[in-house]
């Protein structure tokens, strides 16, 4: 069953279930690689299993670091297209941001703002890393307290990233929003600390350009390598200066941001615009189309990638989001000086290079054991089947360091053994956009037998897109997740998670939960 068609068929509701009670006897297994689908460095053959053709094929089966150039003559042997499942990566962490940040100031979160992948990519996971660019592939799963339901992780990673030393050098356009509303603490003051802190760290190589805009854009500082003491204070000087004025014509600065981040293009460097904005725009172009459409050449022939900081209380976060997506970028959101720190003065200075560009996943099910399934998220980064191999057609953009999970609610077919799945990423080389790809398989043998089996990173992800999925409320897509929790026992899973894992980011999530349980 395609899943465009599962999306309109509704089943039955899940049967409710407290996920701490399944937790309480959960043994060790973080990072535990035994039982996964990760893709055998061995190198055995998952270009068919049993017969089904999964989409990486003559792949090595190896889902790391080995990879080969696909032809079209690849495609002759695709499965039918009503099994497939196919996205564009999303390395962004918004959404989660803010909903944290709405839910400690008392408030809940409007349900439009709540992207699942983003509440699970914004946790670390153990996946194995490949030692060149592109991705390894780790599939696993697990089954569920409802009948014949598992849930289904799909994890990609990339290398992880250097010493800022081994990088590239950056070319950073600063485009930062100095309307009205970025008056309120917590946006203007948090950008103007975090700017002048991550200034400090940056190499002598990097170079920094600002662009500051309210009812019109100005440049207030070109392409300027950092070099030396005097070129790092003209920096701070040009971040102390900026102060909060009028209206937001967020085009305008988009624009100009471009137009600055062009001029001072450097050749052999990471060239990004960084926009730092509550985008709340209401001047000049507020649609994000309209806005990217004029920077097209830009974006799309001299590879200045976007990334989307948002700040403050009132967040416009549906044109951010457009905008990091058309920008070929990503978002994240800052409520505080530790995220700030960690965004600008750690995530920035080291994630500024490319790993893949124009990467998209893949997900063939095998019709002998799979009855139907649903991707959790990603409802904006759906790709058309027949575009995986199309490279004309937008993927996302990821950087060293990074991981990618995506999760299925899978129902198998009562008693179905053998090959389940087997997941494709395919992606362009940064600067050569030669496309390679990747894939690995999973088995119905290898599904752990319940959530409590599961790595405790695994646990951590269904811990996240099952709070997200109860944040969201009836305006999620397709049937309940199955085996749903209710929010006491989410909670009380996170706070077991925290403890296990020793991961603040964990805990974090548990007093999210928390809250969002008391409102």
């Amino acid at each position: 069953m395609s899943e465009t068609n599962h999306r309109t068929r509704r089943l039955p509701a899940a049967t409710a279930a407290a996920l701490a009670l399944l937790l309480t006897a959960c043994g060790d297994g973080g990072g535990d690689a035994d039982h996964s689908g990760a893709a055998d460095r061995s190198g055995g053959d998952s270009g068919r299993q049993d017969g089904f053709p999964a989409p990486a094929y003559g792949a090595t089966g190896q889902g790391t670091d080995e990879r080969r150039d696909f032809t079209q003559e690849d495609d002759e042997a695709r499965p039918a297209e009503d099994l497939l499942s196919t996205f564009a990566l999303d390395v962004d962490t918004a959404s989660y941001g803010y909903a944290r940040r709405t839910l400690a100031d008392g408030g809940t979160p409007d349900p439009a703002t709540i992207r699942p992948e983003e509440f699970v990519n914004s946790f670390r996971q153990d996946y194995d890393r490949p030692d060149g660019d592109g991705f390894s592939i780790t599939v696993d799963g697990a089954r569920t307290g409802d009948d014949d339901w598992s849930l289904v992780r799909v994890g990609l990673a990339t290398r992880t990233a250097g010493p800022v030393g081994e990088r590239p050098p950056a070319a950073l356009t600063f485009v930062i929003d100095i309307s009205g509303s970025m008056a309120e603490p917590g946006r203007l003051d948090l950008a103007r600390r975090a700017l002048g802190t991550m200034t400090d760290r940056l190499r002598a190589d990097d170079s920094v350009a600002l662009v500051a805009f309210s009812d019109e854009a100005e440049t207030v500082l070109p392409m300027t390598r950092l070099g030396d003491r005097r070129a790092r204070a003209r920096i701070h000087d040009a971040i102390d200066s900026l102060e909060p004025t009028d209206s937001t014509d967020l085009g305008a600065g988009v624009r100009t941001g471009y137009a600055t981040a062009v001029e001072g293009l450097r050749e052999g460097a990471t060239n990004r615009v960084v926009l730092i904005s509550d985008a709340l725009a209401n001047t000049g172009d507020t649609d994000a189309h309209r806005i990217l459409d004029r920077v097209e050449d830009a974006r799309r022939t001299q590879g200045i990638t976007l990334f989307g900081v948002g700040v403050g209380s009132d967040y416009g976060d549906a044109l951010m989001e457009r905008l990091a997506d058309r920008g070929d970028g990503h978002t994240t959101y800052v409520s505080d000086d530790a995220d700030a720190d960690r965004v600008f003065s750690e995530e920035l200075p080291r994630h500024v290079d490319l790993t893949a560009r124009d990467a998209k996943a893949q997900v063939a099910f095998d019709p002998r054991t799979v009855d139907t399934f649903r991707l959790i998220g990603y409802d904006n980064r759906r790709v058309a089947d027949e575009d995986f191999r199309d490279d004309r057609v937008d993927g996302g953009e990821v950087g060293p360091g990074h991981t990618v999970t995506a999760l299925y609610a899978v129902r198998t077919r009562p008693g179905a053994t053998g090959h389940l799945a087997t997941a494709t990423v395919r992606w362009l080389d940064p600067a050569t956009r030669a496309p390679h790809e990747a894939s690995g398989p999973l088995e119905t043998d290898a599904l752990h037998e319940d959530l409590t089996a599961a790595p405790a990173r695994f646990q951590v992800a269904a811990t996240a897109a099952y709070f997200a999925e109860a944040l969201r409320g009836d305006t999620a897509e397709g049937r309940p997740l199955p085996d749903t929790p209710t929010l006491d026992g989410l909670a009380a899973t996170a706070r077991a998670l925290a403890r296990r894992t020793e991961d603040p980011q964990v805990r974090d999530l548990a007093d999210t939960i928390d809250l969002a349980r008391r409102t």
